[in-house]
């Protein structure tokens, strides 16, 4: 499996264990679900100014476990 294809594997699975909504801004104006595949796979590696929303009830953990995934594929995120 190539890196691209595991990061989105990892994170799409990372992000689905929590309830808390978990959204990444791309570039200011599109937003993604990192819950869905299909949106993480068509958007993750053509912009590197990713930014994190996490909202609900389990987003402490949330936050912690998108950080420590998004770090693991060398990806830059901040949290917002």
């Amino acid at each position: 499996m190539s890196s691209e294809i595991q990061a989105i594997v990892d994170i799409n699975q990372t992000a689905a264990r929590f309830k808390s909504s978990i959204v990444l801004r791309i570039n200011h104006i599109k937003f993604v679900d990192v819950k869905s595949i299909l949106g993480l796979s068509i958007t993750l590696y053509r912009s590197h100014d990713y930014k994190l929303e996490i909202h609900g009830p389990d987003e402490t953990e949330a936050r912690a476990a998108m950080l420590e995934v998004f770090k693991k594929h060398h990806l830059l995120v901040q949290l917002i």
